[in-house]
Order: C-alpha cells, then structure tokens, then sequence
C-alpha cells in the first residue's frame, strides 16, 4: 500500500502510527480534514486481518466523519481511531488511557469518542489521560439513543419520497445488527406499528427483540434476500455489494451501519435497481449530534431535536439528487463538499486566527 499515494488521493491531513509497548496498544489516528473544526470521530476496536486493512478501515471511517459532520451542519471536522486487537479482552484500562495520550498529544486536533468495540467505560479510561474525549459517563454517555433516532427520521425521511407518507404501520423493516443502535432502533420501529425481520452474530440479542418486540429472525445470511419494504443495516460496513445487492427484495435501503456502499459504483447499481438508499453518513448522524452536544453543553432535549432534523436532511439531499439527476450518494457528498468549500473560502480578519485572543 502506497501510503502517502492513498492520503493523498484521500484527501487526508495527518495519520498517525501509535504503539505502546507495556499496555500493547496499537493504533491508527486519522484526521481527515479539519476545515470545520476540530477532527472528531470514534475509536474501533476490532480484530483486523492485517494492518493494511486497519488503515484502510481508518482512512475510509475518517473521511466519512468529515461529510457527516459537514452534513449535519456541525463545527467539526472529521477522523477516526481504530485499536488493532481483541474488543473481548477484559484488560482495558491501560490500553484506552494509551489511547488516551497518543490523542492527546495531538493538542486538541482530533476528539475520540465511542464507537464499535468500546464503551462509555472506555471512554471513561481516555478521559484519565485527555480531555480530548466525548461520551464519558459523567457527560452524554453511551449515544446509541439518539443515532436511533436519526435512522429512525430517516426511514421515516425515506418512506416519505418513496410512498408520499412518512408512517410506518405495516411496513415491514429488515435490521442486520442488534447492537445498541440497532436494538433502540428496533424499539422505535416497533412503536410505529412496523413489523420487524432481524438478524445478528449474538443470538441472544436476537432472542431478546423477538421476544420484546414480535419480531421474525432469520438467519446473518438471509437477511438480505428478506422480503420487507425497508432494509437497515446496523452493523458493520460494505455490506452493499455485488454478491448482496442483486438479493434484496426492499424499495429503501436506511440504517446506521458505516461506510454501507463497499464502493462508490454500489450507490449506482441502487439507483439502476429502483432502491432509494438513504446516504449512511446522513441518517447515522445522531450519533455525532449527541457527542457534539456535549463539546457545546446542549441539552439532551435539544440534541433529540437536533436528530430529528435529519429527516429534512435526508429529504433535501432526495430532492438534489432529483433536480440534479444523479445518485442519492452523490447528491450527500455534493451538500458537505459545498458547505467545507463555503467555510474554507470564507476570509480570515484581524487578528489572524489562531492567533486572536479570546
């Protein structure tokens, strides 16, 4: 892998390579783009197959964290942090709070947070080392409730551009991954009268939704050939491809998972197929509004509100893609790029920044 050929190509500013021997951490920093504000994106932990696949997880994970911020009309820019290792390892302490310093070290440029493999008690391990940090227990906590909601807006978004109605009864929605999102997800799908087809690699979870909430499971594989109106995928990204796509029997592809489209071309064969594929970054953003609210002191009433705007959102980027006669996908990334390019154009004055008092 050509390193310097791929950031480039990315578009990315800075990667960082941290190791620590006592704890045996090892992790990647990606900082995208910081034209907005400061980079702020989840920490992964996950057990990758090589370090190469680690770095391409970050770099892509980073630059969607960019958009997404930019989309959701928040002053942050975008990156990520990936641990390579076992999430299962019950020895975390000194691993997260070496995470903690390598983030901070960088001075405030990028913020950590939560994400898939870590906990609000990691977090909280961070919050040991830097103040670099968002999620930790005493503050917003675990914000799996609000990019629920998100998601929730906009399926409720999507079914609205689809079916002229944004109401849910009756509708049945497949959900690939009972993690914390997908389970508050299930839980409000479920209170606006959908019926619910589930899959995920923990059958106890499974267990639990079809218990509380009448839903059928199915297999991981059959999840996507599953005859439901709606698919939302919760779990991990790529899962939009040329082995799965051709399966799905849905109008609407919705759902909180990362990076969903293994290539941009994906989003293409969507649009050719007739499926209406809200952009992940879009309808995921809860997440990073309710990690935002805690840099600003929001309310959590107020970051709920804010979720909730996702369903204009989601509705506006349809309507570019309309007017504009390309791909939903497309029409996303068009709405973030014009609004870095709008703040990066905009003309410093006295005192230059970042020297001004404050």
């Amino acid at each position: 892998m050509h390193y310097f050929d791929t950031i480039a190509e990315m578009g990315h500013e800075q990667v960082v390579f941290c190791h620590d021997k006592a704890s045996g951490y090892r992790g990647i920093i990606a900082i995208h783009d910081t034209t907005l504000g400061p980079a702020l994106g989840g920490c992964r932990f996950w057990s990758y197959a090589s370090d190469e696949e680690a770095v391409v997880d970050a770099l892509r994970l980073s630059r969607g964290m960019t958009y997404k911020n930019a989309v959701a009309g928040l002053n942050l820019g975008g990156g990520k942090s990936v641990i390579i290792g076992n999430n299962k390892t019950p020895h975390r302490e000194m691993l997260f709070r070496a995470h903690g310093r390598f983030v901070d070290s960088l001075g405030g440029r990028y913020v950590t947070a939560e994400d898939v493999g870590t906990t609000v008690e990691d977090m909280d391990f961070v919050h040991m080392e830097t103040t670099h940090v968002a999620g930790i227990g005493s503050k917003s906590g675990d914000p799996s409730s609000v990019t629920a909601r998100g998601v929730f807006r906009a399926i409720q978004a999507s079914a609205f551009q689809r079916w002229g109605s944004k109401e849910l009864t009756g509708r049945t929605v497949a959900i690939q991954g009972l993690g914390s999102v997908g389970s508050h997800l299930a839980r409000e799908l479920h209170r606006a009268g959908a019926d619910l087809v589930v899959t995920d690699i923990d059958a106890t979870r499974v267990d639990r939704v079809v218990k509380e909430f009448g839903a059928t499971a199915v297999p991981l594989d059959d999840i996507y050939a599953a005859r439901a109106d709606i698919f939302a995928p919760c779990a991990l990204g790529g899962i939009l491809n040329d082995d799965t796509i051709p399966r799905l029997q849905v109008e609407i592809v919705s759902g909180a998972a990362n990076n969903q489209l293994l290539e941009d071309r994906h989003g293409d064969e969507l649009e050719a197929r007739g499926v209406l594929y809200a952009p992940d970054y879009v309808a995921n953003a809860g997440g990073v509004i309710n990690v935002y609210s805690e840099l600003t002191g929001w309310s959590r009433d107020r970051s709920l509100r804010k979720a909730d705007e996702i369903y204009e959102t989601v509705l506006s980027v349809f309507a570019l893609a309309k007017s504009t006669g390309i791909p939903t996908y497309m029409a996303a990334d068009r709405v973030a790029e014009q609004r870095i390019a709008a703040v990066r154009g905009m003309m410093r004055t006295w005192p230059q920044y970042p020297n001004k008092e404050s």
